[in-house]
């Protein structure tokens, strides 16, 4: 519930060091695996072609909403209880690999019969199996991710990432080149995914983590949990994969691949607020129960990001359709362009709620949140059925009638975490900061509608400068801000 203050209480030094050292390795890694994103999407796109890259969108929705349920709210859980008792991490990471390997083989059997039921073709459905089996091993490294997360150790969660979308690429493209099809490419996903599960292995013995054989009562103690986090992130999933079984059902296989192509890239784009959202959880975690230090540790995650969501949206508006033809190509994914564009103004949303929906999971109010996104996730089906055939048939794009229906649904998971979180988490300078970040961003765009039509490749760098400049003049962008960030890099870099 949004409080009303007349003070702005800047984060402590130490906040923004400790966020800024957390974030700093997160960002790295994010570099790196940003850009074998891009180029992976696009050899995807490329090699499969509009219709086979709406199947491969397809499975791969499936099965990651499969172990979103296997996980059982681990990503959050395994990382806040490693960072309030670091003792039992072995504990707990070996529990949570046995539960996860288990759980795997049976979500592989499950995801075939749910794709039949909707409707699927068999070839769907054994290929959604497929993918869930090849997922296993990176899904296991991801146990031994939330504990480096955990104890902070950011830098060893980062070489993870980087190392498994590096070898995914290397055999992506050998199986792409081989025309192997939608079969190499599971089985590119599989052995980068064992690769990287041997490096994760070796790095937790620098950190002294061996996974304990798991017993029961430890694997209860993961399961309880994980159960109020759990509620949130398969309803959060859920969404994403009743959406594109919607689409696929109402509009063509092509248009399938169009949103898929634009899905893809939103997914690239919101990579800034899971950073800072990832680097702010265990330190949200440790002050849960201590009102003024968790207002703190939240505010010093908040204004960086309000910032960076409505330069995303700016940005997604501005450059759609270069981004759409760099990357996939305008010939067979043009209309995809179209999709992103209209998305552009619900990124902030989504941006802001990635941080508040962790804030809430700290605070142990994951179950409360869940219960508002099961009536969120329910809406937007609804105006899925409507959306969908609507802009289908004016537009030739159904894409564009589930992006306006997420959109919609961001902005009743804000008001839900914003009521949720406790009095004075959100309070008036929150209010300001936000309406400095939409004058910036309105500043961003006329500027843009003023000045002639140079080439992309000279607009997209000066967007970024246009908006630093006018975030600097509104007040968002504080000049002893960028000095503490600044100086918390700094010495990160030089220890």
């Amino acid at each position: 519930m949004i409080e009303n203050s007349t003070t702005a209480a800047s984060p402590p030094p130490e906040a923004r060091s400790g966020l800024a050292r957390n974030a700093f390795y997160l960002v790295l890694g994010q570099v790196a695996t940003t850009g074998m994103a891009i180029l992976l999407s696009a050899a995807l796109g490329r090699g499969l072609g509009a219709s086979d890259f709406g199947l491969y969108f397809l499975i791969s929705t499936m099965a990651g909403f499969s172990l979103v349920v296997v996980e059982w709210g681990q990503n959050l859980s395994l990382v806040r209880e490693v960072a309030r008792s670091p003792e039992k991490a072995n504990t707990y990471l070996g529990s949570a690999l046995e539960l996860r390997a288990a759980g795997t083989v049976a979500a592989a059997a499950v995801t075939a019969l749910a794709a039949l039921i909707a409707g699927q073709p068999g070839r769907t459905s054994i290929l959604g199996a497929l993918l869930v089996i090849a997922m296993l091993p990176f899904f296991l490294a991801q146990a031994f991710g939330c504990v480096y997360r955990g104890r902070e150790r950011m830098d060893l969660d980062a070489l993870l990432s980087v190392l498994n979308k590096f070898l995914i690429l290397l055999l992506t493209l050998g199986a792409l080149r081989a025309r192997l099809g939608l079969a190499g490419v599971i089985g590119a996903l599989g052995l980068a995914g064992l690769g990287t599960l041997i490096a994760a292995a070796l790095l937790a013995k620098r950190i002294h983590v061996v996974p304990r054989r798991a017993t029961w009562e430890a694997a209860r103690e993961v399961l309880v949990g994980g159960t109020p986090i759990v509620a949130m992130t398969i309803t959060v999933s859920a969404q994403s994969y009743i959406d594109a079984l919607v689409l696929a059902r109402l509009v063509p296989d092509t248009v399938v691949g169009w949103y898929g192509a634009a899905k893809s890239i939103i997914g690239t784009l919101i990579a800034p607020a899971t950073i800072l959202g990832a680097a702010a959880f265990p330190r949200l975690s440790r002050v849960a129960h201590v009102p003024s230090e968790f207002r703190r540790e939240l505010h010093a995650a908040l204004r960086p990001l309000l910032g960076l969501g409505v330069l995303a949206g700016v940005g997604t508006f501005l450059f759609a359709d270069f981004a759409v033809k760099l990357i996939y190509g305008s010939k067979g994914f043009g209309p995809a362009g179209t999709t992103l564009k209209v998305f552009a103004p619900g990124l902030f949303l989504l941006f802001v709620d990635v941080l508040l929906g962790g804030a809430v999971a700290s605070l142990g109010q994951a179950r409360r949140l869940a219960v508002v996104k099961v009536l969120n996730v329910a809406t937007t089906t609804v105006l899925d059925i409507l959306l969908i055939p609507y802009f289908q048939a004016h537009y030739g794009n159904g894409g564009i009638g589930v992006v306006t229906a997420f959109a919609l649904s961001e902005a009743m998971m804000f008001a839900a975490a914003a009521w949720i979180l406790p009095r004075g988490s959100l309070d008036l300078s929150v209010v300001l900061d936000i309406g400095r970040t939409f004058l910036a961003g309105a500043a961003t765009l006329f500027v843009f509608w003023v000045l002639p039509p140079w080439p992309d490749a000279v607009r997209l760098p000066l967007t970024v400068v246009v908006f630093a400049a006018m975030a600097g003049a509104v007040g968002l962008v504080r000049s002893s801000e960028i000095v503490q960030w600044r100086d918390a890099l700094l010495r990160r870099l030089r220890g």
